[in-house]
Order: structure tokens, then sequence, then C-alpha cells
């Protein structure tokens, strides 16, 4: 008899199933962080009445923000290849949560298209609706989604994630923003960001005093553990160091430790989520991956993909590096 060519009762590495836990936490990290920044921006767009404003707040992120959203079908094919069982509870659990994002990342961006299309005020005022409005929910509803995954369903914590989520989107798009424009503008950026700097670290405190105090999800110990304190630390010291880098004009060092702050709380939620995978239920990793045959499949097939994924994103952000240009943006 031939030997298969992948191992049918074992693993390829004893630790693959922990890989694949933090390979979609990592992909949901990379969603955040990228389709984060778009939300920012359109959150502050709905701050601007001049128009050519306008056209450069949508020039900002016209060119990546359909790619960014790459991340988020990367983060629920790899939840099915890997955790099924995880995929069909988290969106049969948060069905209508679900829908309410996929809606307003539909009016997201169809707002910006829909602009384009007639040179009509009250058509641009309702496009504008769209995009804005687009830009606040789906924030608050996938950090709405997230907190349920974690906490159980206790809808103080859920709520207060979502809005974190929300408030950590206004400080990355303003980082961004102020990287790629003139002075004058990203000054007035900075004043949003740091405001919203401030909102976000009070509001981690708040959220996880509350699951503390109520242990919702069964995470309070995890909350008082030592590599938690490290994460909200480092958090404290993202959000202050570049508000400090942001008074003193330094917006590209801003827009760094800006964007530390979506990936640190990616970091947070893979310390409250491990080794459960699926809280609601108390499923654990190893409980919930698939078999070894199935998994060792598609590491072969999927990691490569993964990797190509990554040079494509270096080499758009490379093309895209350089300061904004209002006749760049479209979808």
């Amino acid at each position: 008899m031939t030997e298969s060519l992948l191992p049918v009762d074992a693993y390829l590495v004893e630790s693959l199933p922990e890989i694949w836990f933090g390979a979609v936490l990592f992909a949901l990290g990379m969603y955040v962080v990228l389709d984060g920044f778009d939300f920012g921006i359109g959150m502050l767009y709905a701050t601007r009445t001049d128009e050519h404003e306008r056209e450069t707040f949508l020039a900002g992120f016209g060119p990546v923000w359909d790619a960014n959203e790459v991340w988020l079908v990367a983060f629920g094919t790899m939840l099915l290849a890997a955790f099924p069982r995880v995929y069909s509870r988290l969106l049969a659990d948060n069905y209508l949560l679900t829908i309410g994002f996929v809606l307003a990342l539909l009016f997201r961006g169809l707002g910006p298209e829909l602009r384009e299309q007639r040179d009509d005020e009250q058509w641009q005022r309702y496009a504008d609706y769209a995009f804005v409005g687009g830009s606040v929910f789906a924030p608050l509803l996938f950090g709405m989604l997230a907190g349920r995954w974690l906490f159980d369903g206790a809808t103080l914590p859920m709520v207060l994630t979502g809005v974190g989520l929300v408030a950590v989107s206004v400080v990355t798009g303003a980082a961004f923003l102020a990287a790629k424009t003139e002075p004058g503008l990203a000054a007035e950026l900075r004043t949003y960001g740091i405001g919203a700097t401030v909102a976000y670290l009070g509001g981690v405190v708040v959220l996880l005093g509350t699951v503390v105090l109520t242990d919702a999800g069964g995470v309070a110990d995890t909350i008082l553990s030592g590599p938690v304190a490290a994460v909200v630390a480092l958090s404290v010291a993202a959000g202050v160091g570049g508000s400090l880098l942001a008074r003193r004009g330094q917006y590209r060092a801003w827009l760094v430790s800006a964007l530390a702050l979506p990936t640190l709380l990616t970091v947070l939620i893979a310390l409250l989520l491990y080794p459960a995978i699926y809280p609601p239920t108390g499923l654990l990793v190893r409980e919930a991956v698939v078999s070894p045959l199935a998994l060792n499949l598609v590491t072969v097939l999927g990691f490569p993909v993964l990797v190509v994924v990554l040079w494509y994103f270096k080499f758009l952000y490379g093309v895209f590096s350089g300061p904004i240009e209002r006749e760049g943006y479209g979808g």
C-alpha cells in the first residue's frame, strides 16, 4: 500500500488547530485595522461642508476600500474551513446583527458610487447620508457581533464593544487622512482623532471593568491576568504616544500608533477567547476544529493563497502610499 501524501489521523504539526485559530484572528484583525480606517473616513466625512474637502476624503479611501474588504471574506472563509461549527453558530445566533452589518456595508459602498451619478444637490445629500450612516453602523454592528461572541450575549459589554470599534475607527481614519493630506486639514483632523482616542481608551476601561464586575462570558479571571494587563498597558501607551505625535505634526508616526490600537484590540479578543472559540457554548478550539485530514488539506491549499494576498496588499499600499489626489478616487 502507498502512503497518503497527507496524514489522515494526525495534524501536519501538533499545534495546527491553534495555528488556524491564530490565522482566523489574524484575518479578523486585518479587517478591523484596514476597513476600520475606511469607516473612520466615512464618519469624519460628516464633519465636512466644503466640496473640495469631501472629494479629498473620498479620494483618500477610494483606491483601497474594495481591497480592504477582502479580509472580511478571508475571515469568514477561514473560519468556515477550519471551524465550521463556529461559523454556523455565530451566524445563526446573531442573524439580525449579521444582516444589519451587511446592509450597512452595502449603503457605505453605494453612497460614493451613487453620488457621482447625478449632479443634483438633493441626490448627493442622500448619497452622503447613506455613506455616513453605513460608515457608522457597520463598525457598531460588527463590534456588537464580536461582543456577543465574546461575552455570551451580555447586553452592556456587547454595546460597549460596538461603540469602542466606532471610536477606534475614527482614530485610524483621522490618522490615515492626516498622513496623506495638507497640513491645515491634518491639524483639524488630529482634534477629532485625539478626542476619539480618549473616548476609546476610556471605553476599554469601562468595558473591562463591567466584564470583571458581572463576569460576562466567564472571562473575569482572564481580564485580571498578566497578558491582558500588558495589552491594555500597550494600548494606553499607543494612544497617549500617538496623541503626542499628532500634536507635534508627526502624522505618519501617529498613523503607526493609531493602527496599533485595533491590532491590540484583536490580540485582546484572542486572549479572551482562547482556549475556547465559541464561549456561548463553551466550545474549545480542539473540539471545534475539522478532522486532521481536512485541516491538513486546507493548510496546504490555503496558506500559499494567504501569502499571495499579503504580497498583493504590500504592493497595493506601496502604489497608493503618496498624498491624496482627488482625481484618483472611485470604486
